[in-house]
């Protein structure tokens, strides 16, 4: 990435942080039940059988608790955000994502938050886990082109530090879901793509997210004021 991109992503990261430090909890807990409500609603999610969820820092983003829960009540298999170092990444990033599923509700609620306080699993849990690219336990970056049904996302829920009118999502700077969208491509399994944004993480109108070519835009967006914005098809 050229210096000045870099330098402009962690400058509007920096801008943002400082917004959503002063965001109250009663703010955040009113406009997730906006935007949870919304999406919901939507029907991609309501015909979706297997869905991919961040799962919530405590504060500075809309909660997924509520959408983990109607999830597994709608039977629908749910695969959550699991990071880990490649043992050797020849050409991939050191560190990447994989989807892993959720079990069940008791499941996602004895999971142990991590530095971030994000709910995680355990690293004992990780090989009996189901991969959304198919098969058990983590990829090693390993991608196989696959027409199995019990492979790739209907829909993935996205969370991100800034997002703007065209769709564009600055994420937390790691990289992470654009090389996990890179590697969903690479195995004909795109999923619907969703962001979920504070109405504080919501860009005006005459600003936009510094973009480069690995960067995924968005299919849809949800704000925290109940608001459902798509893209064109």
């Amino acid at each position: 990435m050229a210096a000045p991109m870099k330098t402009l992503k962690r400058e509007l990261r920096k801008r943002i942080k400082s917004v959503l430090s002063e965001l109250t909890e009663a703010s955040t807990s009113t406009q997730t039940s906006n935007a949870v409500r919304t999406l919901l609603s939507m029907p991609e999610y309501k015909s979706a059988r297997r869905i991919s969820v961040y799962l919530s820092m405590p504060s500075g983003e809309i909660s997924t608790t509520g959408i983990v829960h109607d999830a597994l009540k709608q039977g629908k298999r749910v695969f959550i955000p699991y990071t880990y170092k490649l043992a050797a990444s020849q050409g991939q990033p050191k560190s990447i994502m994989d989807m892993l599923e959720l079990q069940s509700v008791s499941d996602y609620e004895s999971l142990e938050p991590d530095n971030w306080g994000i709910p995680t699993p355990s690293q004992d849990s990780i090989p009996s886990r189901a991969n959304s690219l198919g098969g058990m336990g983590v990829t090693e970056g390993e991608v196989k082109e696959t027409a199995e049904t019990e492979a790739g996302l209907d829909l993935i829920i996205m969370p991100g530090m800034a997002f703007d009118s065209n769709f564009g999502r600055l994420g937390h700077g790691k990289g992470f879901y654009d090389y996990f969208l890179q590697r969903c491509h690479k195995s004909s399994h795109v999923p619907f793509r969703v962001g979920l944004s504070l109405t504080e993480q919501f860009l005006p109108s005459n600003e936009s997210v510094p973009m480069d070519t690995t960067d995924f835009r968005l299919d849809a967006l949800v704000l925290g004021n109940g608001q459902l914005l798509r893209a064109a098809s």
